[in-house]
């Protein structure tokens, strides 16, 4: 018998009275309707977050509450709203509400629904694409056309299952996302679109692994799937000793940039600021590729000699620095998410006037220099 998953429950009058979805570190988000209000749009749903499944149509005492959203007719849903604190929720928990709103959508027929709100950027746009399909499905470049308000969202939740307490699965017609110990593996590919996946999903000729990546070239493996998601073995790598050496102080910068780029506007000076205490080292990574504490940005020094063996066999100056630049995203990709978690807080922290006035600031800009430069340093330290 599977773990539930989701519990939903309606008022006599046809109305959303709570709904619970569990997330996938085994704990649960709660939607209490129409309770708040927000300065930017007014009504708002609140969000909870429980250790256990509630079991009833109230918010149980030691729930915590946790951001608001806007308000939704959830018996007729009709757009894709806005999340107040994206840094308040938990990991996963973005995309299990989003695939709550697809599923609903799915039953009441909605063909698709379209997101007005403020910073349609990449990472929203990444968590759509796990419940929704975009559509135009033929455009050209999805992300600009999300970013310009182009696309609207048809509803395709994903299956989500729980294989063991350590291990999570994401389906839609394949896996395409596995959480085990707080790692998350994701597909590389989603409707056509690119994404980087260090951590990576791929389909093997004995079922579906997931494990680690670096420029299209597997490094190691982690876990042993069925196609249904069903786990066959847990793979464990021999340890890796190797004492950490520094990288080129020009590569950080550039991958903060990067980072920088791919993050809401207003987070960019914060993203800047809690990135400028940290540098940057190589260095073995037990069960990852990435790891950061107070002061250190750790890599996995085999991407840079992955990267060596790259750069050796390509053809000429462009595509050398293609390949660093493609390193430096992945650099990025691996480190964003924990940057940009700690930027959110640190906006968090500010009093209300300074995060208003923070919201209302100007794009940063000056990133593609940085980048450039730490695309010749990474072409030199890879050498």
């Amino acid at each position: 018998m599977r773990e539930p998953v989701l519990d939903v429950r309606w008022r006599p009058d046809g109305a959303l009275a709570c709904a619970w979805v569990r997330i996938a570190d085994g704990s649960w988000l709660g939607v209490e309707p129409a309770v708040a209000r927000h300065a930017s749009w007014g009504l708002s749903d609140r969000l909870w977050h429980a250790r256990a499944a509630p079991g009833a149509a109230r918010v149980p005492p030691e729930a915590v509450a946790l951001t608001v959203f806007e308000a939704l007719d959830w018996a007729r849903i009709d757009r894709i709203p806005v999340l107040a604190e994206p840094a308040r929720v938990p990991p996963g928990g973005g995309t299990a509400v989003l695939n709550l709103i697809a599923t609903l959508a799915a039953r009441q027929g909605t063909p698709a629904l379209a997101y007005r709100g403020p910073y349609p950027g990449e990472q929203l746009f990444l968590a759509l694409l796990e419940a929704f399909r975009y559509a135009p499905a033929g455009v050209e470049d999805p992300l600009a056309a999300f970013v310009a308000g182009a696309l609207t969202w048809a509803p395709a939740p994903f299956e989500p299952r729980f294989v063991a307490e350590d291990l999570y699965v994401q389906r839609r017609g394949r896996i395409e996302k596995v959480v085990r110990r707080g790692v998350t593996y994701y597909r590389p590919d989603w409707q056509g679109v690119r994404r980087h996946a260090p951590r990576r999903v791929h389909d093997a000729p004995d079922g579906v692994r997931c494990g680690l990546w670096a420029l299209g070239q597997s490094l190691e493996d982690h876990l042993l799937l069925s196609p249904d998601g069903d786990l066959v073995a847990a793979l464990e790598p021999p340890a890796r000793h190797a004492a950490a050496r520094p990288a080129s102080p020009a590569v950080w910068p550039g991958v903060v940039g990067i980072v920088v780029a791919q993050s809401a506007p207003p987070l960019a000076p914060f993203v800047r600021q809690v990135a400028a205490g940290l540098a940057l080292d190589w260095a073995p990574v037990a069960g990852d590729l990435a790891r950061l504490d107070i002061a250190r940005a750790r890599v996995d020094d085999r991407i840079l000699a992955v990267l060596g063996a790259a750069l050796a066999a390509a053809p000429g100056r462009a595509e050398r620095a293609a390949i660093a630049l493609a390193a430096l995203a992945e650099l990025a990709a691996l480190v964003g998410d924990v940057l940009r978690a700690r930027a959110q807080a640190a906006l968090a922290a500010l009093p209300l006037d300074a995060q208003a006035a923070a919201l209302e600031a100007a794009a940063d800009g000056g990133g593609a220099k940085t980048i450039a430069e730490a695309v010749g340093a990474l072409l030199a330290e890879a050498a």
